[in-house]
């Protein structure tokens, strides 16, 4: 991928500057001739990172670019809200962190020298991203010559000079990063002394005997909590109880659209009449496309690419059959098997393409291409024709594509591709331009299958989502803020919860696109009905906020519900030490601790202090701490833990042998630490530093 790849993706940015001054100047001008409030500037601002407004005007091109990265990272579909919504959060994270280190940088004395920079751009220590761009994929060596070359020409085009002082921006952002992390680094240190204790704590096994008093022996209903007992709890792990960010919490109603039995007749009858009719059609490709809810392409494809339910059979079927229709995965199938043979399951190859806009229309290019196209099978370099004719990315590696199953390619490149023979050249036409196409190689062999295909999904009727909304209107317009529980309960509609929504989230359990639902909720007080019925892709649902927890240190009424449970388990913990201690008086071994309290021992081998879990029962940290720190053969008192209350006796301890190499054991410590430490300084200067998050506004 060469420079021109790079900033393509990064194109928006080069205008975000000269897009942003004109907005400021219209409106600034605009204000001073109608005497409109100046303050009105603000409600363009998504948020402020320690003091520097961040303007909706140059956050959508961040946003729009960090979505774009989402497809092509799944495969180029459709943005779904929970995708967005963390294209959204990644656009502003990256925000934060510009805005945070770019200070903490100069308060630091951090600069990259125009020696430096010369020698990241072009010199004997390149930064990766200029390897990135101009390193030979097949020999991995630097090309040099390319940057150099590439420099010189930007004096004489513009777009390749602003490309160029993009990427230098980021190749200064990822020196800085990286100096930043290398003090960081350099600030951690391991000693002799704890490598040895990590080896051992990683290493030394125990093996013992416990005995165990559940929680769960005692009923929740027997144990009475007082207001003290929560106090007690909450003074005690007060620092769990930071919130990061504001939360809110909903109760509501959806009202169901699933499908009715009426809804699943009609599509029934309405496939049972699509599929005599398929069966006689002539064109079955045309057919199916135009009665199809989901659109297959009509191209071979191998098996694992349709419903498991039809994927195990179809690829049985001979040509001319017809299969379905069936019901699976909440849609009816039919298919017609067009075609079927054996084919290779990836292709190697490499191509030229060629831009017909650039060469006077599609003619030319197609003309130059059956040109290389006798060049090549004459024997010249297809990778140097590929260099110097190419449009493509893949130019800069004689063409490479690598290897490719089906599926990879848009179809025309795929078909020539597969059924075309090892050393074959092609010219084909494809929406990105003319290509010339060599197959290199054909790597093993299935039966693939061209299919019309028709999915009728099972929806509901327009009548049975009119009914959904009336019913949701009526509730909203009956509820009052005091009796939304009570008027469902008399309509014997279910209330569910959604609890601590951030405000930028795009989920909540039991919803199904809910982002305008919480972007209402941050409008609404604490109490209120929000003030419509909305629209989720399972039904409509009218909502209540039931609470808001602030950011930062939540008070004990915040979080009394949360910890309800622990709080009780912290009272069965007392009882049930009482009881297991009076066990242990005046007994001599586990067996009789056993017997007296009516449980039985239980044995445990090879536990490690690094890994501290009673398999089957839970995370113990104060039962195995307590293991490590026991004499062998000595009855323990009770230890309370996170499932119960325990005691135990220690058999025995395995030692691991010394640590062969402490400066190894060291290095990959330090390694750790700093991984860490750089995200907790990033967390410390995030905490320090005055962030107000407007997102839910826009968003």
């Amino acid at each position: 991928m060469g420079i021109m790849t790079f900033l393509r993706n990064r194109a928006g940015y080069v205008l975000v500057g000269a897009i942003a001054f004109a907005i400021i100047a219209f409106i600034v001008g605009d204000l001073i001739g109608t005497g409109k409030p100046f303050w009105e500037a603000s409600q363009r601002v998504v948020g402020t990172i320690d003091g520097e407004d961040i303007s909706i005007d140059e956050f959508t091109p961040k946003v729009d670019q960090s979505v774009e990265q989402f497809k092509q990272q799944y495969g180029g579909g459709a943005v779904n809200p929970q995708m967005q919504a963390m294209a959204v959060d990644n656009a502003w994270q990256t925000e934060v962190a510009r805005v945070l280190l770019s200070k903490e940088y100069n308060r630091l004395g951090l600069t990259i020298s125009g020696d430096e920079l010369f020698d990241l751009l072009q010199g004997t220590n390149p930064s990766p991203l200029i390897l990135q761009y101009f390193g030979n994929p097949q020999t991995g060596q630097f090309d040099r010559a390319a940057v150099i070359s590439s420099l010189k020409a930007q004096s004489k085009d513009a777009n390749l000079r602003a490309q160029w002082n993009l990427l230098q921006v980021e190749v200064e952002k990822q020196a800085l990063q990286q100096k930043y992390a290398n003090l960081i680094r350099n600030s951690v240190y391991v000693s002799s002394l704890e490598a040895n204790d990590e080896h051992v704590n990683r290493n030394k096994l125990a093996n013992f005997r416990y005995v165990s008093l559940n929680y769960a022996s005692i009923l929740d209903n027997t144990v009475k909590l007082t207001d003290a007992d929560y106090q007690a709890y909450y003074d005690e792990h007060k620092l769990m109880f930071k919130n990061p960010t504001e939360t809110r919490s909903l109760e509501f109603v959806n009202f169901s659209i699933e499908p009715t039995a009426a809804d699943s007749a009609a599509v029934k009858a309405q496939v049972a009449k699509l599929a005599e009719e398929f069966k006689v059609t002539p064109n079955d490709s045309l057919f199916a496309a135009n009665n199809s809810d989901v659109k297959v392409p009509f191209n071979y494809i191998g098996k694992g690419k349709l419903d498991p339910a039809v994927d195990s059979v179809i690829f049985n079927y001979p040509a001319g059959s017809f299969y379905g229709p069936t019901f699976s995965g909440n849609s009816y199938k039919l298919i017609k098997v067009v075609s079927s043979r054996f084919s290779p399951d990836s292709v190697k190859a490499r191509h030229i393409l060629l831009d017909p806009a650039k060469m006077g229309g599609e003619a030319a290019a197609t003309k130059l291409a059956d040109s290389l196209k006798s060049l090549a099978q004459n024997g010249a370099n297809f990778a140097e024709l590929a260099k110097k004719f190419s449009v493509d990315g893949s130019k800069d590696s004689g063409g490479d594509l690598g290897t490719f199953a089906r599926g990879a390619m848009v179809p025309e490149f795929e078909n020539a591709s597969f059924d075309g023979n090892p050393g074959d050249y092609k010219v084909v036409k494809s929406q990105f331009g003319i290509h010339l196409i060599n197959i290199q190689k054909h790597i093993g062999s299935s039966k693939v299958a061209k299919l019309a295909y028709i999915e009728k999904s099972l929806s509901p009727s327009s009548k049975t989502r009119d009914a959904a909304y009336r019913k949701a209107t009526t509730f909203l317009n009956e509820v009052k803020d005091d009796n939304f529980s009570e008027l469902a309960k008399k309509n014997k509609y279910l209330v569910s919860a959604a609890e601590n929504l951030n405000p930028t989230q795009g989920y909540a359990a039991g919803l199904e696109n809910p982002r305008q639902l919480i972007r209402a909720a941050y409008d609404a007080k604490k109490g209120e009905v929000l003030p419509e019925v909305y629209t989720m892709d399972n039904g409509f649902v009218v909502a209540r906020l039931t609470n808001v927890k602030p950011k930062g240190q939540l008070a004990l009424s915040d979080v009394k519900d949360q910890i309800e449970s622990a709080v009780r388990n912290q009272k069965k913990a007392k009882m049930l030490t009482e009881k297991l201690n009076s066990a242990l008086s005046g007994a001599s071994s586990i067996d009789q601790v056993a017997q007296k309290v009516g449980q039985p021992v239980n044995p445990l081998q090879n536990i490690v202090f690094a890994n501290p879990v009673i398999p089957g029962v839970a995370q113990e940290n104060k039962l195995i701490g307590s293991v490590f720190g026991a004499q062998v053969g000595k009855l323990s008192k009770a230890i309370e833990g996170a499932a119960g209350v325990y005691a135990f006796v220690v058999d025995g301890f395995s030692n691991p042998a010394p640590l062969a190499n402490t400066f190894k054991q060291k290095q990959v410590m330090v390694e750790g630490i700093a991984q860490r430490s750089l995200g907790q300084a990033f967390q410390a200067l995030q905490d320090k530093a005055e962030i107000k998050d407007n997102r839910v506004k826009f968003y």
